[in-house]
């Protein structure tokens, strides 16, 4: 008999990811904190609703978790309607993106509690949530991780096993660091060009095959030649708290993280600018913006 999985929340990307496990044949309980929408959609594919985290709980094995970061996951599993008020064994698999202190401390409040967690983060888009196509880093006990493994490989084409609890996240927080970081760099080179007569389109056509092009490049430059508001679909304000959690992350190893902090401050700007809930290559208009020149007129000049 197959285990009865829980899910809790059904955003861009947990509604796909719900979708998946559900299509995959596994017996799927959820809980929807807002999106009604997606939760009516999987419960017409099969799934059930629960009233509460608690209750979700109390039916499942396996609960997963993709709800926006560390306070939201403690919320959900905490409380007198948690997870952990079920009073059962059970494993909880946090695919949010976290901060690494808080879920290893969290794991070990758990643990004593009979109840395992392991942080299991996620790279790529919403797309390859629905397509059942994500990267994800889990962390965690290998038996553990054995065990989430076949749910994980519902809605992933790549797991990755990054070591004990807290790992993923830490290196999920170092990808996204890494992706942010290019975020910034193509705003500052865009508008730097947009300044000296440089279009978007110039600038494409040396980068665009080059040994500087990539994936993530292509998308955000989908936005910045295509307008297209939905190659990239990570609010500024995420982006911003991945980076706070690097920046909490680094102060407590002690390492000096100067670059992690300039990114940091270019995505606090944009949201201190009331530009939060748009998508991260919006950061190239919001750039340019502040410095007085736009990339939709360098290019249509």
């Amino acid at each position: 008999m197959k285990q009865q999985i829980g899910f809790v929340g059904l955003g861009a990307m947990g509604s796909g990811m719900a979708a998946n496990i559900v299509a995959k044949g596994w017996p799927l309980t959820v809980w929807a904190h807002r999106n009604q929408e997606a939760a009516l959609k999987l419960v017409s594919a099969g799934a059930r609703q629960a009233a509460t985290p608690r209750v979700l709980a109390e039916g499942c094995d396996i609960v997963l978790l993709c709800v926006t970061g560390s306070p939201q996951v403690e919320a959900v599993v905490k409380g007198p309607e948690g997870l952990a008020a079920a009073g059962k064994p059970l494993l909880i698999v946090d695919c949010s993106t976290s901060n690494p202190s808080s879920t290893i401390a969290l794991a070990a409040e758990l643990a004593a509690k009979g109840v395992t967690l392991i942080d299991a983060p996620l790279a790529r888009t919403p797309k390859e949530a629905a397509e059942g196509k994500l990267d994800v880093m889990v962390g965690g006990a290998a038996e553990a991780v054995a065990r989430a493994r076949p749910v994980l490989e519902a809605f992933a084409a790549r797991v990755v096993h990054t070591g004990p609890t807290g790992s993923g996240h830490t290196m999920k927080l170092l990808n996204n660091f890494i992706s942010m970081g290019y975020s910034a760099i193509y705003s500052e080179a865009l508008t730097l060009g947009a300044k000296a007569g440089l279009t978007p389109q110039v600038f494409n056509s040396v980068i665009s095959g080059s040994r500087m092009d990539c994936g993530f490049y292509q998308a955000f430059f989908d936005f910045v030649l295509n307008r297209n508001e939905n190659a990239q679909r990570f609010a500024i304000a995420n982006a911003l708290k991945d980076m706070t959690y690097l920046a909490s992350f680094a102060q407590a190893a002690g390492i000096a993280n100067p670059v992690g902090a300039v990114v940091r401050n270019g995505f606090a700007t944009a949201v201190a600018t009331g530009h939060g809930e748009k998508f991260v290559p919006a950061l190239s208009d919001i750039v340019a913006g502040l410095n007085g020149v736009s990339l939709n007129e360098v290019a249509a000049e």
